[in-house]
């Protein structure tokens, strides 16, 4: 009887193991199964690194430099208080896509062509936030089709300085993807800031500035005029093309090279005065600020361009750098060129209500900051040799 029952335990502990191997080859074949299956996929439809990277955009860095802390004690003494949000906060955040610092969350990104003021903002300069960002808005079809009449005592403002002899090398390479955008104190009659477009007046203007500022400090600069929106009229392109067309002129550039290491695209910005104006010294000041485009190899570098251009700028004129922010996205270009170069910038040149006074004493801020980095890099190329 007891031999029995011996037996009879044994048999059950047989099962057991048996029923336990049985399992976890189940599970691997499911788990192989899988893997396989992602494998098979599109490269489309694989989860990626970028995958990840945009599903955990809305997670603050705060949300994770928190979750650091408990692997390390030592981070607790440089975490802000009160600034990471809760674990409440942060399901209410996935689950709803509001971000309770972000007002533009609450309704905006479900209003048709809202997305269009969307961004985010990497470094915030004085007064800078999500309610005044830049503005990439395309212009009235009637105002890039005719030209207004142009005031002429700005548009003498705009070419008066005495040009200087241009060195040799040409190390800044000027253009401007929205060739037209122009602005309202230099066009006779026009008030509608969807309007302010010109053929001639327009932009171009504080190229020219931007590029004899820098020759003036010893940096060549080449500003290449081509009407985009001409080119866009002839191919029969919608506005949306603009960077696709420009392309071609900065692939050229690079193509040549030589003595080139700096693309600039010029733009306008079309946020109002009390945005776009600082008053320093005594001195008004159209502000600036730099676009950079999430979606390109050459991202962390064009980043650390902007970054320090900022810096130097906002260290002698405090306030004049509206700030660094990116734009990404189905909605706009994601790129604007720059991953042609790790030295090329999207620059936001004060908005419509600008005059060419701000703007020139603008760009030789901006002249004198760019000119100070690449100065300061060939002395370290220099040191190097």
């Amino acid at each position: 009887m007891k031999q029995t029952k011996s037996n009879l335990i044994i048999a059950l502990k047989a099962a057991t193991i048996i029923r336990f191997f049985v399992y976890l080859a189940g599970a691997m074949m499911i788990l192989f199964l899988l893997i396989g299956l992602l494998t098979a996929l599109k490269p489309e439809y694989r989860v990626s690194s970028n995958s990840l990277n945009e599903a955990t955009r809305q997670m603050a860095g705060k949300t994770l430099y928190k979750h650091l802390v408990k692997g390390n004690v030592y981070f607790q003494q440089t975490l802000p208080t009160g600034e990471v949000p809760t674990i409440g906060e942060q399901l209410f955040q996935y689950v709803t896509n509001i971000t309770l610092d972000d007002p533009r969350s609450l309704l905006g990104r479900e209003l048709p062509g809202y997305s269009l003021f969307d961004g985010d903002i990497l470094i915030a300069g004085e007064g800078t936030n999500y309610t005044n960002m830049p503005i990439e808005s395309a212009p009235l079809p009637e105002s890039l089709e005719k030209d207004s009449d142009v005031d002429p005592i700005e548009k003498e403002e705009g070419s008066k300085e005495e040009k200087k002899a241009s060195p040799e090398e040409k190390q800044v390479f000027i253009y401007f993807s929205h060739t037209r955008e122009s602005y309202l104190p230099l066009l006779k009659g026009v008030t509608d800031p969807n309007a302010a477009s010109h053929s001639k007046v327009n932009v171009t203007l504080v190229g020219d500035k931007l590029k004899d500022a820098l020759e003036e400090r010893g940096v060549g600069a080449k500003v290449d005029k081509t009407d985009v929106y001409a080119q866009l009229q002839k191919k029969n392109l919608s506005y949306a093309s603009s960077y696709t067309e420009s392309r071609k002129i900065i692939e050229a550039a690079v193509a040549q090279k030589k003595d080139t290491h700096y693309y600039i695209d010029v733009h306008r910005d079309s946020q109002r005065k009390k945005v776009t104006t600082i008053n320093i010294n005594g001195k008004d000041y159209a502000k600036i600020c730099f676009i950079i485009g999430g979606e390109n190899p050459n991202y962390e570098k064009n980043l650390k361009l902007a970054k320090e251009i900022h810096k130097r700028i906002s260290d002698k004129y405090p306030g004049l750098s509206r700030g660094v922010f990116e734009k990404r996205g189905a909605s706009t270009n994601g790129k604007f060129n720059q991953d042609l170069s790790e030295n090329a910038m999207l620059v936001e040149a004060g908005g419509v209500d600008n005059t060419m006074e701000e703007l020139n004493h603008s760009m030789d801020v901006l002249a004198g900051a760019l000119s100070e980095h690449i100065l300061d890099a060939e002395a370290v190329m220099g040191d190097g040799n």
